[in-house]
């Protein structure tokens, strides 16, 4: 059996104006993501691992910011158009481990949320998308409320 794992990384600053959506989850807060799309970082980062694991690129060059067909875009969306590609490559989903790194607001209330709407995504069983939410006890960018950071790990299984 061949495996390959990806690790994907995004950040994305705090702004008032801006919906917060994270793990395709709205989430009430006072700011919301700067992004050209909807600045989702978890599934950004889950993204990116994708298709670092596959070696295609990342999503910038997939859903570049010049291009307005992206702006305001859903990433549930792109996470799909993503799995596309990995099946096509001739590889699937074993499992998803990824941190998002908020200070505000707290996230455990809508991590199992988040879990099902990225599994359904995937077409994968929710028992293969594991996500966390940590801070940084005030330390960095993401401490001192001026944006949130996620890193995702994935493992993916020739089919």
């Amino acid at each position: 059996m061949t495996m390959r794992i990806g690790h994907g990384y995004d950040a994305h600053r705090l702004a008032a104006g801006r919906a917060l959506i994270i793990g395709g989850v709205k989430i009430p807060h006072d700011k919301g993501l700067l992004g050209h799309s909807d600045a989702d970082v978890l599934l950004h980062a889950v993204m990116d691992a994708m298709l670092g694991a596959v070696a295609h690129g990342d999503i910038g060059v997939l859903f570049p910011d010049s291009d307005p067909a992206y702006e305001n875009a859903d990433s549930l969306k792109m996470l799909r158009e993503v799995k596309k590609i990995i099946a096509e490559k001739g590889f699937a989903l074993i499992n998803i481990d990824a941190t998002v790194i908020a200070q505000k607001p707290k996230l455990m209330p809508y991590i199992p949320k988040m879990r099902d709407r990225i599994a359904a995504a995937l077409e994968a069983d929710v028992s293969c998308v594991g996500v966390k939410a940590t801070t940084e006890e005030g330390l960095g960018f993401t401490g001192s409320l001026d944006g949130i950071a996620a890193h995702a790990v994935v493992l993916l299984e020739k089919t």
